[in-house]
């Protein structure tokens, strides 16, 4: 299945807490990223997910106790099973594809030098998903859904229903946010 297949809320919960985990399971939205856990809590919390009918990705820059090896990978994969890993890192892109894992590769585009940079780094690994912050430029999210052929989701700064608009109309699939009131917006 592809990403863009799975989305029916255009809003994704960006949980960073067990709080707002509660809160995301009764959300409207269908897609939770999840950027809190550690080795012992991450299995449960997939779980729980899972069971209210949400598609997961976990970001492993911020799960604690996991290591970027292909090893905890083929782990993550086969015993948490989640839809799929966010991060920043390339090279873990790579090998979470190799692994069976979906993935959306987070760029953070500071300047110009950057959204180039961006641009050569997702067409080197091949994510199913990118993900770009600060969300709130729908000029170059315009520009980077023309330059790249995936889907492109805005994530950062991104804290008021005309933003989400302006995002979308902009090419985005989606917009990740962490803010609770914003996950039952009906879009």
């Amino acid at each position: 299945m592809r990403l863009v297949d799975m989305v029916e809320s255009q809003i994704i919960a960006s949980v960073q807490n067990e709080e707002d985990l509660q809160r995301s399971l009764t959300s409207n939205a269908n897609i939770v990223f999840l950027l809190t856990g550690n080795l012992m809590t991450i299995a449960d919390y997939i779980k729980q997910l899972k069971e209210a009918g949400k598609y997961v990705f976990i970001h492993l820059d911020f799960i604690d106790g996991i290591s970027n090896s292909k090893n905890a990978l083929s782990y993550v994969a086969e015993f948490w099973k989640p839809t799929g890993i966010i991060t920043t890192k390339s090279h873990i892109v790579k090998m979470s594809n190799e692994v069976g894992l979906m993935t959306i590769q987070r760029i953070f585009l500071l300047d110009r030098s950057a959204i180039q940079k961006g641009i050569e780094m997702v067409k080197s690994c091949r994510p199913d998903a990118v993900e770009i912050m600060p969300g709130i430029m729908p000029k170059i999210i315009d520009e980077l859904s023309s330059e790249l052929n995936y889907p492109i989701i805005a994530g950062g700064l991104i804290t008021q229903i005309s933003e989400v608009h302006d995002a979308l109309q902009a090419g985005a699939l989606a917009v990740s946010s962490g803010d609770p009131e914003m996950w039952n917006f009906d879009l």
